[in-house]
Order: C-alpha cells, then structure tokens, then sequence
C-alpha cells in the first residue's frame, strides 16, 4: 500500500512527536553513557561556550547543560561578555581542544558581529566538534566517511525513519540550502538511497518540485511557506523552521493546520525537530568520546 492510499483512509496527518522519540533517544544515550563510566571509567564532557546575552541563545544552553546531566556527563559552560574579541573565544577554543575531560565543544550561534563564525568553528578539534560544522566533518559527509554529523539533521533522518524504516528508493525534496539543515539532510538522505532534490529561492515552480515528494524537509526560515496544495497526499513532511510571530509564538515554515489535511505523517512546531537537535548532540557527545578513546562507537537512534 501506497503512502498515498494509506492517506485516504484517515482525515488528518499524523504527527510526529519528536519530544517523545527524543526522550527514548537521550535514555538509550544515558544507558551508553553508564557503561562509558563502569567499564571504561570515562564520563563523557561537553563544554558550551555562550557569547553575549541573547535570551533564546541563553534559552538554549541552559537546556543543553540539563540534559549533558541528565544523560549522566560533565557540562561545562563558558560565558563570555558580548564584547569579547575573537581572540578571546578563540584562545578559549583551543583551551577546550586540549582538556581531556571535554569530549565535545559546541560555540553557541549566533555570535557578535566582532567574531567571525567560521574562523572560530575551524579553531574547533574536529574530534570534539559535535556540532558537525568544522569543514572537515562536512566534507567527512560528502565522502560518505565517518564522522560527526550535523545534530539537527541527524534528529531529521531519525524522525523519518520512525515512519518508514527503509527509505531506499523514496524522492526526499528539501526546501533550504544552509550549511546548518540544508545541505547536510540531503547528504543524509542519499545516505538512506533516496533521490534527493533540494530548492531554493531561486527555483523555479517550487510548489510543483515540493509536490512530487514522499519526503518533504523544511528549513528555510519563513513562516507558513508551505501549504496544501505544495504536499503529495501521504507525504512525510518535517518542519526545521523556527519564527517567533507577533504574538510571540512559535510556527514553523509549514501551515500545519492546512498541510496536515494533506500529508500522510507531519512533525510539529514546537516539539518535532527542535528536541531531537538537543539528543543528537548528546549522542555525538558520546561519539566523540569514544573515538578520542579507540572504543566502537555505538549505534545511537
């Protein structure tokens, strides 16, 4: 049966919690993190370094420093002010690269205008870099090698996967070309033996590309940009935008509302992609433990 006959049997897409798929995916993370510590005396440490007061990038690190306990590691996190100078973060940086408790560094985004971001993510150890955006781990992906991916898109695959375990075969189209979502997810997908299409701003007919999907990955940063009639009936639709609207809520670039009349299983905004970005960090966490150490990496997810 077809994504598209399973579809008219029910009325409404249904969702995918990505709070409850975390959840399981960061308790096998703290069972891994348990034999770390009992057989090999290893407890896996992350440092977050935060750079200025943005309230959601302050937001975001308190949950990341939670959840690092939560699993049972070291968290250490690094205030700096917002008028630190990229000299500062980077003598930081390499202060990280050579502290053997800290398994993973992750340089909260975005950082003041004095700072060049992609020179202080190249001063990061790619072994340590379980954000999965030093060059080396991004190109690790292109080559299809080992390496530490990208969280976020990570936490994409494991959400699609929930629905359909062999995604050999499938068209996946992702809307979005960032460093960040874009371009890594579609990596990704190959991986999985989907033929991948990326859009973009500049093609042409979106709407048409976007409906010939059985996967459909959002990550373009503009509110309600995917509707109905963008959706094959069935489809598997995973919203990455975050946009805060006047009201102060949180909506995603899909209409859900609108696209769950059509799409066959659709992820929420919040509480879809948003929490398996926190335990894909955890679980590179762990990764890069165990790789800075010669021990197998696990299965995670």
């Amino acid at each position: 049966m077809t994504m598209a006959q399973k579809k008219t049997e029910k009325e409404h897409a249904d969702i995918i919690d990505g709070k409850a798929i975390a959840k399981k995916l960061r308790e096998s993370i703290k069972r891994h993190v348990d034999v770390l510590v009992s057989d090999h005396k290893i407890m896996p440490g992350l440092a977050v370094v935060l750079v200025g007061d943005d309230p959601a990038s302050g937001i975001y690190v308190n949950n990341k420093e939670k959840a690092a306990k939560e699993a049972g590691m070291r968290s250490y996190v690094h205030r700096l002010p917002k008028s630190a100078s990229q000299d500062e973060v980077l003598k930081l940086v390499q202060k990280l690269n050579l502290d053997a408790k800290v398994n993973g560094i992750l340089v909260q985004m975005p950082l003041p205008k004095q700072i060049d971001s992609a020179t202080v993510l190249k001063a990061i150890d790619p072994l340590k870099d379980v954000d999965g955006l030093h060059i080396e781990n991004m190109g690790r992906l292109m080559a299809d090698m080992p390496g530490l991916v990208p969280c976020t898109p990570m936490g994409c695959i494991i959400l699609i996967k929930s629905v359909v375990q062999n995604l050999t075969g499938l068209h996946a189209v992702v809307i979005g070309r960032s460093h960040l979502v874009g371009k890594p997810v579609a990596q990704l997908l190959l991986r999985e033996n989907c033929t991948v299409t990326t859009c973009h701003s500049r093609t042409p007919n979106i709407a048409h590309v976007a409906r010939e999907a059985d996967i459909l990955v959002v990550a373009v940063g503009k509110a309600h940009l995917v509707k109905k009639d963008w959706v094959k009936p069935g489809a598997i639709v995973i919203d990455v935008g975050i946009n805060r609207m006047d009201d102060g809520k949180i909506t995603g670039d899909v209409d859900f509302d609108d696209v769950s009349k059509v799409a066959g299983h659709i992820t929420p905004v919040p509480g879809g992609a948003g929490p398996m970005t926190i335990a894909c960090l955890l679980g590179n966490t762990v990764a890069a433990a165990c790789r800075q150490n010669e021990l197998t990496v696990p299965h995670i997810g």
